[in-house]
């Protein structure tokens, strides 16, 4: 019955390591796959855009916000795996020591995600992540095109690539811009290519190099010439939607993560409950001797064994009845006369020379 109890509890806690393992492995897979998304880790930078006047927590990195979610998740991945294989090797110990660091690694991660949901979720202005759309207009007027912040431009227009936009709310963004007040565009240019309709739409790198279907028409002053060429919408309502639909997918990937370190906690707290004990390991054959040295007067007080009556002697043989040698051995050498007769010395001639 108790090697079936054991056996449940290192059961149920190697499940759920297996499980914290997998977690790990995907996460760790998940950080690896968002390296290589290239769009996504660039469309993240106009979250966290700002000007020389309105500057966020986030605004300070140096590469897009996903870069280091990425970063975050492979980190994340790595301690997980590292955990659940220390998890493992606690449930082949058995002690408390290497449980209570499994436990310790466990509720630390749990604490930094739940702490991370809870301020996106909460204070999302504090880092940047509202999407104000005065800020994201200034960013655009004071930043698309200029020299240095080639990482924004890029994000621009791969925003206006994909979702069929153009600008922040409307066209109207680009004519106050520094892009087009300093002509560093095209002088011809009224948008940039990428608020044209294009050919190349679905080529991966078509915001890069955009190929407009009618050039002309396209950069037109009149509504009714470049309203089939232009895309007309602005881009902050779909860059919101994208950037929903982002934080939801992380969500619930959180919280599925945080659900199996609950379980593995509940695992271990199950695991340190079903330890033996040292005072079980106790006999009850000790116990009778351990209450016979105390007093019967006096509780709490153990005797002195030295002061104590020794036994009665059990009935047998004296020291010197068995240990002493018998009179024979203990004569004198020169008290033993030296025997001559012929039959105590009887020589077979097979030992001659």
């Amino acid at each position: 019955m108790k090697l079936g109890k054991i056996f449940n509890h290192k059961f149920v806690l190697g499940s759920c390591n297996l499980i914290f393992m997998l977690c790990g492995v995907t996460l760790l897979a998940t950080g690896f796959y968002m390296f290589t998304d290239a769009p996504r880790i660039l469309l993240s930078r106009l979250l966290i855009s700002a000007t020389e006047h309105y500057k966020t927590a986030l605004s300070e990195l140096e590469q897009p916000l996903f870069y280091y979610v990425a970063l975050g998740l492979t980190v994340a991945g790595l301690v997980a795996i590292t955990a659940a294989l220390l998890g493992c090797w606690a449930s082949c110990m058995n002690t408390y020591c290497v449980l209570t660091i499994y436990f310790l690694i466990i509720l630390s991660l749990l604490i930094a995600e739940f702490g991370v949901c809870l301020m996106i979720t909460a204070w999302p202005q504090c880092l940047g992540l509202n999407l104000d759309e005065t800020a994201m207009v200034k960013a655009l007027q004071g930043s698309y095109g200029v020299p240095g912040h080639e990482q924004f431009t890029a994000a621009m227009d791969l925003a206006q690539t994909i979702f069929e936009c153009c600008a922040i709310n409307t066209a109207i963004n680009y004519d106050t811009s520094l892009w087009k007040l300093q002509s560093l565009g095209k002088k011809e240019l009224t948008v940039p290519l990428t608020c044209c309709r294009l050919q190349n739409r679905y080529e991966f790198s078509a915001y890069l190099d955009p190929m407009p279907r009618n050039l002309t028409l396209c950069q037109a002053l009149q509504p009714h010439d470049y309203e089939g060429n232009r895309h007309l919408d602005g881009c902050l309502h779909k860059i919101e939607i994208w950037y929903r639909e982002q934080y939801f997918l992380f969500l619930c990937a959180g919280l599925i993560v945080a659900v199996v370190e609950f379980c593995v906690l509940l695992s271990i707290i199950l695991s340190c409950t079903k330890l033996p004990r040292k005072s079980a390991s106790m006999t009850p054959e000790r116990l009778p001797q351990t209450a016979a040295l105390v007093r019967p007067g006096r509780l709490g007080v153990r005797d002195n064994i030295y002061e104590r009556d020794l036994p009665t002697p059990l009935p047998g043989p004296t020291i010197r009845e068995t240990y002493l040698q018998p009179k024979e051995y203990t004569k004198a050498r020169h008290e033993i006369p030296f025997n001559t007769g012929s039959h105590y010395y009887q020589i077979s001639k097979s030992y001659l020379v």
